[in-house]
């Protein structure tokens, strides 16, 4: 994301520098300006500039894209819809986007609009306003990395194995962790949660519709504190541990797998089962044993084999449900290759 100062042309800039471009407001070869509904690059065409003050404004941008290489938006009221709007219509174009802010706040907002961003930030020659656009431009690298490092573990996929109940016992009154997500999951996504690092349950997102409350599909109804989760980066972390902005790894009946984001814990007291299943696919030496304590209620389902969601209130004996199951032991959410007995 580049950064253009502005500034009148007998004003030196206060960056010494470090702006990638400079908007002029009189002609000027060595400087940007604006001519009319042109921006201007020297004596060159270099794209539109747009006043955006009501919806028509918005369509004339709609119709630049893809006719020139940028477009200078400024609204003469600040309005993050705009933006967002342009930054969509222009999905495929080579059109590029500026926007002239006016408050660190808007910097933030131009600069993560979408989650994409505008290509270029657009500062008046004011030092803390400037300095918070450089902020917003690290912030962008560092998100886009971040991105990056995402979109190569949503390609990975996941082994799930098939853990065939033993029991379900009522487990007293304990706090119940409900985590909800800035993604929406769909039918057939959950995340991996258990009392044992090494071997989780594919716990469901509460997509499915029910007669008595409505549906929450950014919301896992996790279980007990000391229960552990499979986060993007493949580590574990305890219930307890995790804090709003955590990655966690959302995983598909089908073993797919991408990065979500946690927005919120909500801790209640709630009865509580413990549903205990074992992994028998190791026909060497005894079954690796799971067991994970879920909320007493309707809403809350585990995953057949089937693909298909089952309520943890009917869940019966001898029933097959997925899982992972990783034959290491853990330290710290990472896998070391000690021994561990985790019961």
């Amino acid at each position: 994301m580049e950064i253009w100062l502005r500034l009148g042309n007998d004003v030196a800039p206060v960056d010494q520098g470090e702006a990638t471009r400079y908007l002029g407001d009189t002609p000027r070869s060595d400087r940007m300006w604006v001519d009319g509904e042109r921006l201007m690059d020297g004596d060159n065409p270099m794209g539109a500039y747009l006043m955006i003050r009501d919806g028509e404004g918005q369509h004339q941008g709609v119709a630049l894209m893809g006719s020139v290489d940028w477009i200078l938006v400024e609204c003469e009221t600040w309005s993050m819809i705009p933006l967002e709007n342009l930054l969509a219509a222009r999905e495929g174009s080579h059109t590029k986007l500026a926007a002239v802010i006016r408050t660190p706040t808007e910097a933030q907002g131009a600069g993560f609009a979408l989650d994409i961003g505008v290509d270029a930030l657009v500062v008046d020659n004011h030092m803390p306003l400037f300095e918070a656009a450089l902020s917003v431009q690290s912030q962008r690298g560092e998100h886009i990395e971040e991105v990056s490092e995402n979109a190569r573990v949503e390609t990975e996929s996941i082994d799930l194995q098939t853990l065939t109940v033993v029991s379900v016992e009522e487990a007293g009154v304990g706090d119940r962790y409900c985590l909800d997500l800035l993604s929406l999951l769909s039918q057939g996504e959950g995340l991996l949660i258990g009392s044992s690092a090494s071997a989780l349950v594919l716990v469901h997102s509460e997509t499915i519709p029910s007669t008595f409350v409505p549906t929450r599909p950014f919301r896992v109804n996790a279980g007990a504190p000391h229960g552990y989760v499979l986060m993007a980066d493949w580590s574990t972390k305890y219930l307890a541990e995790l804090v709003a902005g955590d990655r966690l790894l959302a995983v598909s009946v089908e073993g797919e797998t991408r990065s979500v984001g946690l927005g919120r814990l909500k801790i209640e007291q709630r009865p509580m089962l413990k549903i205990t299943a074992e992994d028998t696919s190791n026909n060497k030496g005894k079954p690796n044993k799971v067991h994970v304590f879920m909320q007493q209620a309707e809403t809350v389902r585990l995953v057949a084999d089937s693909g298909k969601a089952c309520s943890v209130t009917s869940i019966d004996r001898n029933q097959d449900i997925l899982g992972w199951t990783d034959r290491g032991a853990r330290h710290l959410g990472r896998a070391i290759s000690s021994p561990v007995e985790e019961r």
